[in-house]
């Protein structure tokens, strides 16, 4: 018998999420998704700047699950939700995907991660067809898809949905008509279902959440036995100082309260070479 076998978990979506987020949920948890297309999740925020995101990536996601658990009559209820923009230190672009999963029940919550530069996430402004062409075979058109304004970022005027390179010049000549500047600024679609590189990436958020999930607790077996801390000082294999890698992860319940610390599986020690005593 698997963790969620026969509960009815409702996800709302609007951008075709449940591709990859409602076989492998079921599939490993043997629950059934219930994907609810009715509700506009727009109205949280949209990647294209219509609607700003008022609330944090977690809020958004907790009120997409309120909202499906109110339309529904689901045991339990995910939400996905995204964002994208330069890492602060890398400067590259970065998306985190989070998918959060909520009991309210045992009025519990948790969430799967990815973080990482595997994105298409950017944009162009030009004047030139040709480099609007250049921009689209780099971004992985038509497969992603592609958005596209007169002259800036915040023209009301908008094209979306172009997924062919018809639509592409109709496109590209409906918004050099209207524009001020002769430029059109087209940017890369970053909605789910019209950009698989972060379908992709969801299904790496949903990925970890079900493996946190089907980790119990090794006392009252509740799922969901995840790390709460991370605990650093492992210490150098020859002198013993404590460094700044990790040495340990502390596990706890969130039903019982029962917590383990595990240590880091990379040794009990840090090669001298890393310590700052040994090697200033």
């Amino acid at each position: 018998m698997k963790i969620f076998d026969r509960k009815k978990v409702v996800f709302l979506t609007k951008h075709g999420k449940e591709a990859v987020v409602k076989p492998l949920f079921e599939d490993q948890t043997g629950c059934h998704v219930i994907v609810n297309r009715e509700f506009d999740t727009d109205r949280f925020g949209t990647f294209s700047r219509e609607r700003k995101r008022r609330r944090t990536q977690l809020k958004t996601a907790r009120m997409k699950i309120k909202m499906g658990l109110k339309r529904s009559n689901a045991d339990l209820g995910i939400a996905s939700e995204g964002s994208f923009g330069p890492h602060p230190q890398l400067l590259v672009p970065w998306n985190v995907e989070m998918v959060l999963f909520y009991d309210p029940k045992d009025k519990y919550e948790i969430f799967g991660i990815y973080e990482g530069p595997l994105t298409n996430f950017s944009h162009r402004i030009t004047s030139e067809y040709e480099e609007i062409i250049e921009f689209a075979t780099k971004v992985g058109f038509p497969e992603h898809h592609l958005i596209m304004r007169p002259d800036h970022e915040k023209h009301k005027f908008i094209i979306k949905d172009i997924d062919d390179f018809f639509k592409l010049k109709a496109a590209y000549e409906r918004c050099m008509k209207r524009s001020v500047m002769s430029k059109v600024y087209v940017e890369t679609d970053m909605r789910a279902h019209a950009n698989p590189t972060r379908m992709r990436n969801i299904e790496k958020a949903t990925q970890d959440l079900v493996d946190k999930l089907m980790k119990l607790c090794p006392v009252c077996n509740a799922p969901g036995f995840t790390a709460i801390q991370e605990v650093k000082g492992l210490p150098c294999s020859r002198c013993g100082t404590p460094s700044e890698f990790t040495e340990k992860i502390v596990y706890e319940c969130h039903k019982c309260g029962h917590n383990e610390e595990h240590f880091y599986p990379y040794g009990r020690f840090v090669p001298a070479e890393y310590c700052h005593v040994c090697n200033p």
